[in-house]
């Protein structure tokens, strides 16, 4: 493991921020006070949100975790398109007895007031996605002492973070659950993403920075497998979204397992970003007229979500899943990054005797 960031955990194991509630300061507290790293999303908070988050980990354990910023989105989704698909949904409006959500409720997230805060109160490790900070900022968190990562899902985005001189990047295969975090929305790319293991191989030999490696990983011989392959650590968001700590609502995450869902795959129908969750009746019928237009189709369809959640229906609800999701086991936070190494620590002996024969 690179000496760029394992002094931040004692083993490789990373829990991902799921952004949406999953990363609550009691699953990041418990992931690091297990030897992990937990994390914090601040997607989708305010900044005194995010900044009462931090303070609440601060508060159930002295070890390192990090916070995840979502980049400021340009400009490029069609009014037109968006405007028809609002009408599309006006039935899901109705049904649910919601009103759908202002498309133009802000596109950057609160990006320059939180990092502020970040500045002015810095924490061990801060990554980004959706794009990659400009060298100015890594500077000053740098300075700030803090360390710094960019989601990556090519050799060009590798290769970008490389230049904004983060210190990791976060290697996200298309196995992955949730929004893909490309630094550019490209809908021609659709369904183009890459394998993780094929993805590590090419970012190693691109780029010298320490890897985490993101994408349906959920059992420790999987971990074994990427650190094999060329990463120095592995993050994990399936396996964490079940356990009692996390956020996610309890339809979500008995989602996860219920055989009444048994495929994932990647959408836009939720917001506008193609992201990987569980096949529902919602992401059926408006997945392919849903326009590339993020942030503006996550803040329509905002209010349905919640009022789907609200009246114990999952099938208008974005159960964002990885393609491991089978594998979820119902563990304490704390006990899941014990299982989760000792499973590790399994793996890597058996390769041994292997390669000692």
């Amino acid at each position: 493991m690179s000496s760029a960031l394992t002094d931040l955990c004692p083993c490789p194991i990373v829990q991902a921020p799921m952004a949406g509630g999953g990363s609550s300061p009691a699953l990041a507290a418990a992931v690091s006070e297990a030897g992990g790293l937990g994390f914090l999303a601040a997607g989708y908070k305010t900044a005194d949100g995010m900044y009462q988050e931090i303070k609440q980990v601060r508060g159930l354990t002295a070890r390192p975790f990090g916070v995840n910023l979502f980049m400021p989105q340009p400009d490029l989704a069609d009014p037109a398109a968006v405007d028809v698909y609002r009408h599309q949904l006006a039935g899901e409006a109705r049904w649910y007895e919601t009103p759908l959500g202002d498309p133009d409720s802000g596109r950057d997230d609160g990006y320059d007031a939180k990092l502020a805060i970040l500045l002015d109160d810095p924490v061990p490790l801060v990554t980004f996605t959706f794009g990659c900070p400009v060298r100015e900022v890594v500077d000053a968190l740098r300075k700030a002492g803090t360390r710094t990562a960019v989601t990556v899902t090519t050799v060009d985005e590798a290769l970008a973070a490389q230049r904004s001189g983060a210190d990791a990047v976060c290697v996200q295969g298309i196995e992955a659950g949730g929004h893909q975090g490309t630094h550019r929305d490209n809908p021609e790319a659709d369904g183009s993403g890459i394998g993780l293991l094929a993805l590590i191989a090419q970012v190693r030999e691109a780029v010298p920075l320490p890897i985490v490696a993101a994408g349906g990983i959920m059992r420790g011989a999987q971990i074994a497998a990427v650190l094999a392959a060329g990463a120095d650590f592995a993050q994990l968001g399936t396996a964490f979204l079940v356990t009692p700590e996390s956020g996610a609502p309890a339809l979500h995450k008995q989602a996860m397992t219920d055989p009444l869902f048994t495929r994932t795959e990647l959408t836009r129908a939720f917001s506008g970003r193609p992201a990987r969750g569980l096949v529902n009746r919602f992401m059926r019928e408006h997945g392919p007229y849903a326009p590339a237009a993020y942030p503006e189709v996550h803040h329509m369809t905002s209010p349905v979500r919640k009022a789907a959640a609200k009246a114990g229906d999952p099938q208008a609800m974005a159960l964002w899943a990885g393609q491991g999701h089978r594998l979820a086991r119902e563990l304490p936070a704390g006990q899941l990054v014990e299982v989760l190494a000792a499973e590790l620590g399994a793996a890597e002996a058996a390769l041994g005797q292997r390669g000692g024969v």
